[in-house]
């Protein structure tokens, strides 16, 4: 039998496999028929290696009557976040490591791809899945990866900056979760590992067996300034790759929006003026407008109040960067509504009058009301 590897994304929870799988030693995992029924199955199964026939992968898939779970971009997420975190802390004893991660990167990007504003969202509603240093690469990299889209990389490029905005802290994972949870001083040695964390990033990824060149160089380089305020070299302008300053303003605003121990997290519209008006000088100028225009003034996920009292969230970007999709859960005279409703928020009635943190919006429901099965948990 001729093997052909397969991937997490190539499999789909609810949906028979039109294919027998079988791990990387020929031996039979999962017969063609076989109906997945959770995430974790899908994980489990990764580790040790998915195999089709190739003649069986050049068949297209079936017409399935009936699917009993769709795909959830929500939960592919969360998928992802387990299994970088297992990527990243096992690093130094991965086999194919590069492999592995750069599939991890793919299952991300067909979620973000596939349901962009649920991607965006969980970035901002999705807080409490997984440790803070994982979480916090995910985000960046669905930000990082939807602007370089954008901006038309090509599909290379948009997979390998996925993979370095998830692997660019991987030498200050503990740290980083130590300093989540506490607000006292840095200490010498622990400001030295994070002006140096770019250099040793670099070193275990390349004892792992990373040898692609861009990759390596955007984690290297993700902390530059325009500038040449940054670390660890000091570079400016266009000595700093293109793909290095997507993961770097990705991080900044991803860093802003998440709540930590010892601070409240800015709220989102607040993060952006933050990062275009006091780091003006350090970012990229054409840049920031793109980002701006991916994002909106008020990303998606966002709580806010319309001119009329209502309270709803952001739930996709709309004609304009001011002019968003809103959904309202709460009435004009502060009573729960029976669902959410629609909004047109480029309608003086319904225009944002105010952005909310999650205290002040009060709100209780989950992404699934907002935005059907796609964000399902």
């Amino acid at each position: 039998m001729e093997k052909h590897r397969i991937i997490m994304a190539d499999l789909v929870i609810g949906e028979p496999l039109p294919w027998d799988v079988f791990d990387a030693t020929g031996q039979l995992l999962l017969v063609k028929g076989h109906v997945l029924a959770h995430e974790r199955q899908i994980e489990a199964l990764s580790d040790r290696g998915l195999f089709i026939d190739a003649q069986a992968h050049n068949r297209k898939r079936p017409p399935t009557a009936q699917i009993s779970e769709p795909p959830s971009t929500l939960r592919m997420i969360n998928l992802v976040n387990r299994r970088l975190e297992s990527l990243l802390v096992n690093l130094p004893n991965e086999t194919q490591a590069e492999e592995k991660l750069l599939e991890t990167a793919a299952v991300l990007e067909r979620a973000a791809i596939a349901e962009p504003d649920i991607a965006l969202a969980s970035i901002l509603l999705n807080q409490q899945s997984g440790i803070y240093p994982v979480r916090h690469s995910i985000d960046t990299a669905i930000v990082s990866l939807l602007v370089a889209r954008t901006m038309r990389k090509t599909e290379d490029e948009v997979r390998l900056i996925t993979a370095a905005a998830l692997t660019m802290n991987v030498a200050m994972l503990r740290l980083q979760e130590k300093l989540q949870h506490t607000g006292t001083p840095l200490s010498p040695e622990e400001s030295q590992l994070i002006h140096e964390h770019p250099q040793e990033s670099v070193r275990q990824l390349q004892q792992a067996g990373i040898a692609q060149p861009d990759w390596l160089s955007w984690v290297l380089h993700h902390h530059e300034n325009e500038d040449g305020s940054g670390y660890p070299f000091g570079k400016s302008a266009a000595d700093i790759p293109e793909g290095a300053k997507i993961i770097s303003l990705a991080d900044r605003y991803c860093a802003r929006i998440s709540a930590r121990h010892y601070r409240k997290s800015l709220l989102p519209h607040a993060a952006l003026r933050d990062i275009l008006l006091t780091d003006k000088k350090n970012v990229d100028p054409t840049l920031a407008a793109t980002f701006i225009r991916e994002l909106g003034i008020y990303p998606t996920g966002t709580f806010v109040r319309l001119q009329n009292g209502e309270i709803g969230v952001v739930t996709g970007r709309g004609p304009s960067t001011t002019t968003p999709k809103v959904h309202v859960l709460i009435g004009p005279r502060g009573a729960p509504l029976a669902q959410a409703f629609k909004r047109d928020t480029g309608k003086q009635l319904y225009a944002i009058r105010d952005v909310l943190s999650e205290e002040q919006a009060a709100l209780r429901f989950t992404m699934l009301q907002l935005w059907g099965a796609a964000a399902a948990l």
